[in-house]
């Protein structure tokens, strides 16, 4: 079968905000307008858009049980439905209609997650809202049968029995490897997943992920393929690498939509989508767009115009971002839930300012020239060298790319191990990340003039995450060695290995004597980084660290 893969058509970042809010009328009844409408199957809800889509929800469970497109059947892989985690179990569902709206409700304990359908739309809008701990994730899963298809997608897998890392990595005959973990993605860089193939496209349009944790940057499961058949999720929060406390409250609209090959409809993305018709719903936790405000900046002073600037809000209860325009630093974020956020400008992915700002219901916060503190960013320091750039990502460093889509066993990695000569392209031969087991002790040859290697210096090592604790020990032409240092606030799980460089960035600061230096300008200095770290196990799960930048400060 011919198709393409999915892929991102364009950056948003505005987030998602309803039009004007009503107050919650009452649904009513079971009838159908032509042929759109539902009906009770004994066993399901069953939705006909009056379009090309019909599917039909469990009455018991809340699962997806059909979804059929064109007379086709998509639902469904490994006899499993789609659904909320793996399945919600026993719950209380509801139907209700009221004019061009059909609505299903699904309670599991503290739980709400809604179904809705339009009067003459291929698509499913879903919202969840979780209001506790009491299910431990929250992701939505569409499971997508088999064959319908091209299994070639970049990040695709197939379950084989040579797993390389716990039961979700693994490798291929030809030594590349795959896992569900592997999305190339942040959140910020797609509006939509899915595949198209036979003149129909799937797709699951994200929210504005207000609800979610990890920020613009996080990256997480986007969709899989196997011999089964494939899955498409969206993500609520997810464990995986994560920064942040897990956030609760109703999370959507995020969409189903089928098409005749093409992409959905940007009318559907994330900062575009209106949804006045679902403010007389009545969901749980739903807010309208006259509860919500607008944060607006006039611009940004102090950046370094050859990196993108992104801008983010957060608190324990919503989060939001949008880009900063490249000629002066405009920005505007738009369907923010009223409260106090920290104001986080990031350069590439380092933040180089924080604020506050208030957000009031129905308004827009109007912010002054934002002036970012030269010494807020560590890369307007004199340095006598670097390695990388302060960027908040071990981007430009050897394989690098290759780390958001592959495990570091994969065979098209370049060797993790290898010497580095400032000067020679020391970038591209430092490894991105370094690993206890792997490639500790890696050493960096450099030169200093007399002047240079008469005084002391400070040595400063940028990383992004950690995994076990891992964090970097320097010796200096085997006569000075660092103490090893405290190891900073990041993730507890899998980073290194589930295609995520995105944890806490954290400067570790070396002050280097000028005994330790070598006096002769001719001959080269050599440092050596060792990871060190009392956890981890072996290999690449072995105490390990992702790499921001290197240098040494004039």
């Amino acid at each position: 079968m011919s198709g393409s893969h999915g892929r991102s058509v364009r950056r948003r970042t505005f987030v998602l905000g309803a039009t004007a809010a009503a107050g919650t009328a009452a649904l009513s009844g079971t009838a159908r307008a032509a042929a759109f409408g539902w009906r009770d199957d004994g066993s399901n809800y069953v939705v006909d858009t009056g379009a090309n889509l019909v599917f039909k929800v469990g009455k018991t469970n809340g699962d997806l049980t059909s979804l059929v497109y064109r007379g086709t059947e998509y639902q469904g892989y490994g006899g499993m439905n789609s659904h909320i985690e793996s399945g919600l179990g026993a719950s209380t569902v509801s139907v209700r209609q009221s004019g061009s709206t059909i609505l299903i409700s699904v309670a599991y304990g503290t739980l709400r997650h809604y179904y809705a359908a339009r009067s003459g739309e291929n698509n499913i809008y879903l919202w969840t809202n979780k209001a506790d701990t009491s299910v431990s994730a929250t992701r939505y899963i569409l499971r997508v049968r088999k064959g319908l298809f091209r299994n070639d997608e970049p990040d695709s897998y197939t379950y084989t029995s040579s797993t390389v890392e716990a039961s979700d990595v693994f490798a291929k005959s030809d030594g590349q490897t795959r896992s569900k973990h592997y999305s190339r993605l942040r959140v910020m860089d797609y509006d939509y997943i899915g595949w198209s193939g036979g003149g129909v496209g799937l797709w699951v349009v994200r929210s504005n992920h207000e609800k979610a944790s990890g920020g613009p940057f996080y990256r997480s499961l986007l969709r899989h393929q196997s011999a089964d058949g494939g899955g498409l999720y969206e993500i609520l929060y997810y464990g995986q690498n994560q920064t942040e406390a897990q956030r609760f409250g109703l999370q959507g609209p995020y969409v189903i939509a089928l098409t005749d090959g093409g992409a959905p409809s940007s009318s559907l993305f994330p900062g575009t989508l209106t949804t006045s018709w679902a403010d007389s719903l009545g969901m749980s936790g739903y807010v309208g767009a006259s509860g919500r405000g607008r944060v607006a900046g006039v611009g940004i002073s102090g950046r370094n115009t050859a990196y993108p600037y992104t801008v983010g809000l957060a608190n324990p209860s919503a989060q939001y971002w949008g880009s900063a325009r490249a000629s002066d630093g405009w920005f505007s974020i738009g369907g923010v839930l009223p409260g106090t956020y920290t104001l986080t400008v990031f350069k590439g992915e380092l933040a180089v300012r924080t604020g506050s700002v208030t957000v009031t219901a129905g308004g827009t916060t109007t912010l002054n020239t934002i002036a970012i503190p030269s010494s807020n960013d560590p890369g307007n320091a004199n340095v006598i060298w670097r390695i990388g750039d302060w960027n908040g990502t071990p981007g430009g460093f050897k394989n690098a790319d290759l780390m958001t889509y592959a495990h570091p066993s994969d065979v098209r990695a370049a060797p993790w191990t290898g010497n580095v000569v400032v000067g020679n392209d020391e970038t591209a031969s430092f490894p991105c990340y370094l690993w206890k087991d792997v490639n500790s002790g890696i050493l960096v040859y450099f030169g200093l003039t007399a002047a240079q290697a008469a005084a002391a210096h400070t040595l400063r090592i940028g990383v992004t995450t950690a995994y076990a604790n891992g964090r970097p020990q320097v010796t200096v032409n085997d006569t000075w060695t660092s103490a090893i240092p405290s190891p900073p606030t990041q993730p507890s799980t899998r980073s290194l290995t589930n295609g995520s460089y995105r944890g806490n960035n954290h400067t570790f600061t070396y002050s280097v004597p000028a005994s330790a230096w070598k006096t002769d300008p001719g001959q080269y200095n050599v440092l050596r980084i060792d990871v060190v770290s009392g956890s981890g196990t072996t290999g690449y799960l072995s105490a390990g660290t992702a790499i921001d930048a290197i240098d040494l400060l004039a």
